[in-house]
């Protein structure tokens, strides 16, 4: 089973969108996939009309309670189930904050049954706690949705920080697959501008012992579009929305490059390197040397 956490720690960039289509559209290309909503906030819950209700077993009953991952998923759409999430999954963090080995529960709960689905996709809460920490040592693979602004990159390198630091403490076997450029207008200067920027870094990484070093940028880039903001409030993914819209169009191309990808085998030159003016590229530079320290959970 292939196991990928969606992952950014900054709110706004489309990051519940991009783990709900890309698990329906893997799921649409044959695939059977669950979606871990391990944010309190229940979007992607809701996303996929899924409301936590008296009795209903969510996330919080498989960190808490240690009840089977089994118990806790739901049957969606074809091929697509989705382990819930609700607003008790917030006192986790406080309830978990004396248990020993509270970073490995979702890891050993997932591990306890033989792998019942081709992929599961971790939707992740925009934050560094004990929930992020469960998800990024339970998976093999992180994705990173970015919205191609200036800011954004400041944002990556942090993130780049923390896997680093989940690898070396945790997980030693955590990649970085792909950054995935969400909320996407290319026909502005700037968003050339990032990509040539991102692109350069990841060129630089190529043949290192970071995470990231068999990184690439998704040649797929998903666009703005008005029904994948819509789609939630009628509990479906863009699929089961507007199955004929750029959004649509955006995440069944994006979910087959992922589908496609064989991180170790990428290679060094995949991606031109281009000019890319150094103070943006700062941002990202020193990642080796000076990681950011990873406050303990609890």
């Amino acid at each position: 089973m292939r196991k990928i956490a969606v992952l950014n720690q900054k709110g706004g960039v489309g990051k519940t969108t991009t783990s709900v289509n890309l698990a329906a559209a893997m799921a649409g290309a044959g695939k059977t996939v669950c979606l871990m909503d391990l944010d309190p906030q229940a979007h992607a819950s809701s996303h996929l009309g899924v409301t936590a209700a008296r009795g209903m077993n969510t996330l919080y009953d498989m960190l808490i309670r240690q009840t089977p991952w089994s118990q806790t998923r739901l049957n969606t759409e074809p091929n697509l189930w989705v382990t819930p999430s609700s607003l008790d999954l917030a006192a986790a963090e406080v309830e978990l904050s004396g248990v020993v080995g509270r970073e490995m529960i979702l890891r050993d709960l997932v591990n306890a049954e033989p792998d019942p689905f081709d992929l599961l996709v971790l939707d992740c809460a925009p934050s560094l706690g004990v929930l992020t920490l469960n998800a990024l040592t339970c998976v093999d693979e992180v994705i990173i949705p970015l919205q191609p602004h200036f800011l954004a990159l400041h944002g990556l390198g942090k993130l780049l920080e923390t896997t680093s630091l989940v690898t070396k403490r945790l997980n030693p076997g955590l990649k970085v697959t792909c950054v995935v450029l969400t909320l996407c207008d290319m026909h502005t200067k700037l968003t050339h501008e990032i990509v040539e920027d991102i692109q350069r870094f990841l060129e630089k990484s190529r043949g290192g012992s970071t995470p990231w070093a068999d990184a690439r940028l998704c040649s797929t880039r998903v666009r703005r579009n008005i029904k994948l903001a819509e789609s939630p409030s009628f509990g479906k993914s863009i699929f089961g929305y507007a199955p004929t819209c750029h959004g649509a169009e955006d995440y069944a191309l994006l979910a087959q490059e992922i589908l496609d990808l064989k991180p170790a085998l990428f290679t060094a030159g995949e991606h031109a390197a281009a000019p890319t003016a150094p103070d943006r590229l700062k941002l990202l530079d020193g990642l080796d040397t000076q990681p950011a320290p990873l406050a303990k959970a609890g």
